[in-house]
Parts: C-alpha cells; structure tokens; sequence
C-alpha cells in the first residue's frame, strides 16, 4: 500500500534514516559506541526526553549520561556517528536539568525536526520495552538484553523475545453523498468537546481493511464501501502501528455512537473542521504529533 506524499505527513511517522541494524549482532557495539566522543545519546525517561529549545531535543555525550542507564542503539547519523538511547523509569523529578526543560512524545513530537522526532519515537518504543519486559514470558526467568537492546534472550530456556508492535487502524469517514462533510466521534475518555477519527486493534486473523470495516460500524453504526491507506504512525502507547485510513459511508443517517466508547459522533462541515484546525472553534481536534491529524488536515485540503 503506498499513500501519496503529503507535507501533512506527522513528523514520527516520516523520519526515515539508518538504523544501524547489520550492526546489533556485535557484541561489542554499545561498548564502542560508548567510547567514541562522537555518538550522541537521547535520554528518555518513560517517555519524556530533555529539550535544547523548545523544538529541539537536547544530546548528550555518553560520559555525562548518569548512572543506572538501560543502553540501545539506535542508528547513525550521515557523518556516522552512532546514536544511542539511555533508557530510564519514570521519574517524578527530572533526572538533571535540560536547557528547555522535559518533554513527553505527546507534547513535543509535532514540533520536532522530522530526524528528531524519528530519533525519539524509536527510543520511546524501544525504551518502553526494555523497562517493562525483563521476563521471559514462557517461563518466567529474568532475561539478558542482547542485539544492541533490540532482543532478550533467556538463560533458562533459552527463547529469544523481540519488542512486540500491535497493529491498529485508524479512520476519517466521509458522507456518501456530500464531499464537504466529516464523521468523527468523541471517546468516553475524553472532554465532550474533543472530537477525532474512528481506530481500533487489529483482531487476530484480520486483515486491516477487514478492522477498518468493523471498528467503524462497531464505534459509529456505519457501513464503509471505499477504503483507502492513508499512511501509518509508530504511537508508542503503549505499543502500536497505527495504520491510517479515509473510509466512505455508505449511509449518513445510520450514524450513531456505541454509547460505551464512543458517546457522540457528529457530522462536520470542511469549514468547521478548518475552524477547529485553527483554534477557532468551540470543539477541540487532535494535535499536529498525531495521525489523526494528518487524516483531518488532509481531508479539509483536499489532498486526501
């Protein structure tokens, strides 16, 4: 599936650069990494990470990093300089002072360079793993990190366990027969103000195309003929692909909520959804870091 592309894309979703992964079957690479004064190092704490300004991440040579780290590698920069993560837990006071403070993905993601924010999804991810899988889930024993913190591997029974990536779909739904109208809904979770796209996991067994058709009649009550791939999203919260969608009803008027996740759907004009894109309207739609905003964005544009 291949989607145009669009400057809307989200900033995570569309860093591409070298991961580096021949290179994590070396033993020896996280130690020679971090000797070398070149490599840069992103500390993440759970899923926060220092800032240098408001829109830039904040590096660290491997010798300042504080003690108690989890590492991993994370890629090369073009000049081949290797770039590692310094995994930490949660912590209620920062670990050291940043120069613009801390941030989480969520907060800062869309302001982000396209590299940086790249750079941070990864470390998110991968970090969010590292800290909350140290058990071999078969049986039980605590496992040793390997391939550069991309793996565990079991002194026990000997399994190897990988980062795990639940797939999920996400979707903009468009009127049968108006091109100027929108259907989104309001999660139960959320204010009765904030509106966004339809999503939902891949079940075992589906395809994507498959969930599109029944998390949308699931959330919404509508039936969807044309599906389209829009693009995807690492959304590492905790652990997803999210893997976006613009979807046509096949009648407005079966438009209706679930009433346990979804409490109120509501077609959208493309002028309102501009509003809302501004600022200016009295409902609030997702923020530039998600996908959800790209499949709106998009939309309202006419690019989509």
């Amino acid at each position: 599936m291949t989607a145009p592309d669009s400057p809307s894309v989200p900033l995570p979703a569309r860093a591409e650069w070298d991961r580096a992964a021949a290179e994590r079957a070396d033993p020896d690479v996280l130690e020679s990494a971090r000797a070398d004064t070149a490599t840069r190092v992103l500390v993440v704490s759970a899923d926060q990470a220092p800032l240098a300004t408001p829109t830039s991440l904040s590096w660290m040579a491997p010798a300042d990093v504080p003690d108690g780290a989890e590492w991993a590698l994370l890629g090369r920069r073009p000049d081949g300089a290797a770039v590692l993560a310094a995994v930490f837990p949660a912590s209620e006071d920062p670990l050291f002072a940043a120069p613009a403070g801390w941030a989480g993905l969520r907060t800062i993601g869309g302001a982000l360079s396209a590299e940086d924010a790249g750079i941070f999804v990864e470390a998110v991810s991968l970090g969010r793993w590292i800290l909350d899988a140290p058990h071999c889930p078969a049986c039980g024993a605590r496992t040793n990190l390997v391939d550069a913190g991309w793996s565990r591997r079991c002194p026990n029974c000997g399994r190897q366990h990988f980062p795990r990536t639940d797939p999920a779909i996400i979707v903009a739904i468009t009127s049968a027969t108006d091109p100027d109208v929108l259907l989104l809904g309001s999660n139960a979770l959320w204010g009765s103000d904030r509106y966004s796209c339809f999503a939902g996991f891949v079940e075992a067994g589906e395809s994507l195309e498959a969930a599109v058709r029944r998390e949308v009649e699931e959330e919404s009550g509508i039936a969807v003929g044309t599906v389209r791939y829009r693009g995807s999203q690492a959304w590492p919260y905790p652990r997803s692909l999210m893997v976006g969608f613009l979807a046509a009803a096949r009648d407005d008027a079966a438009a209706r909520p679930d009433g346990e996740e979804i409490v109120a759907v509501r077609w959208f004009t493309r002028a309102e959804i501009g509003a809302g894109l501004a600022g200016e309207a009295d409902f609030t739609l997702p923020g530039r870091t998600s996908i959800a905003h790209r499949l709106i964005s998009e939309w309202h544009a006419g690019t989509a």
